[in-house]
């Protein structure tokens, strides 16, 4: 039977030699179409969909959000199944798609559906926004930053506006994940019985405050060889500053949002920590997404930040 194989082989090269570059073709054509990555995906193809609502219990969000955003999307195509989880002032609603499905057909899909949400969630609850794509083995890297010399909110955001941003711009990473540390927040404690006294609601103290940090559009001037723009400077970004914010005359006297209320840089509440070798610091978390990229540590020379 070998002998025979051999024979044919010989006899009949011109058919051998094809069929070997066609094996050889079609292996290159699938190599070159295969994904790539540390391991191949095995789960099915799946989209997260996060809603922030502020001061919302879990029975609340789960009325007011979570139900809402799963009825929009019950209806799309390739959607196999819904599972969603409700916290305080958080909704996590996943779709998984049947196995095949085009990943970015299907967030294209999820993006449409979740367009038309704005007008119907509660006041106060923020867009609902999908996840970075990732794939299944999505972990890079986990790092920590902890310092002797800055406070926690420092380092929160140092983290936030210098390593983040960076790391955000390194090829093949889709996420960078901040926990710990102290996010910084101008706050307005106000001390009702100052409100009382002065005549003078909560709401007066918000729009007085909004205004004032705002930043608005002022229009333009026409000549008659060019439009002038006007841009709007000033903006009370410091406590200091906020707090001799005008809000309302009383009696002949001017109240500031200083007389009824403490103006300070304070850290927002914290739903979480850190710790780092056993020190409150910064975790950081990096994940991939699913381009065939693989991930390389930057050089030292292209981050300076990182020495």
């Amino acid at each position: 039977m070998l002998n025979r194989i051999v024979q044919s082989a010989l006899r009949f090269r011109g058919v051998v030699i094809a069929l070997a570059c066609v094996l050889v073709g079609y292996g290159i054509f699938v190599a070159a179409h295969a994904k790539l990555d540390v391991f191949p995906e095995f789960v099915q193809p799946q989209v997260t969909v996060q809603s922030e609502a502020p001061g919302l219990a879990p029975e609340q969000v789960e009325a007011l959000v979570t139900r809402p955003i799963e009825s929009e999307l019950s209806g799309v195509g390739n959607l196999e199944s819904i599972r969603s989880e409700s916290i305080q002032g958080l909704s996590v609603v996943t779709a998984v798609f049947k196995e095949g499905t085009d990943i970015y057909v299907a967030r294209q899909m999820l993006a449409e559906r979740l367009a038309t949400l704005a007008g119907e969630l509660p006041l106060g609850v923020k867009q609902p926004k999908m996840s970075p794509l990732t794939s299944s083995t999505m972990d890079l890297l986990k790092f920590g930053l902890v310092s002797d010399q800055l406070s926690p909110m420092a380092l929160r955001t140092f983290a936030d506006w210098t390593v983040r941003p960076r790391l955000l711009s390194v090829p093949g990473v889709a996420k960078v994940t901040v926990f710990g540390g102290e996010v910084r927040q101008l706050q307005l404690q106000v001390k009702p019985e100052r409100l009382i006294a002065y005549e003078l609601s909560m709401q007066d103290v918000l729009n007085a405050a909004r205004e004032a940090t705002g930043v608005r559009g002022a229009g333009f001037i026409e000549t008659a060889a060019q439009r002038i723009l006007i841009q709007t400077e000033g903006q009370s970004l410091t406590s200091q500053l906020l707090g001799e914010v005008v809000i309302t005359q009383h009696e002949g006297r001017s109240v500031r949002l200083k007389d009824v209320a403490d103006i300070v840089d304070a850290p927002e509440p914290k739903f979480g920590d850190a710790l780092i070798m056993g020190k409150p610091g910064i975790l950081m978390t990096m994940s991939g997404n699913t381009a065939r990229t693989r991930w390389r540590s930057p050089k030292r020379s292209s981050a300076p930040w990182m020495k």
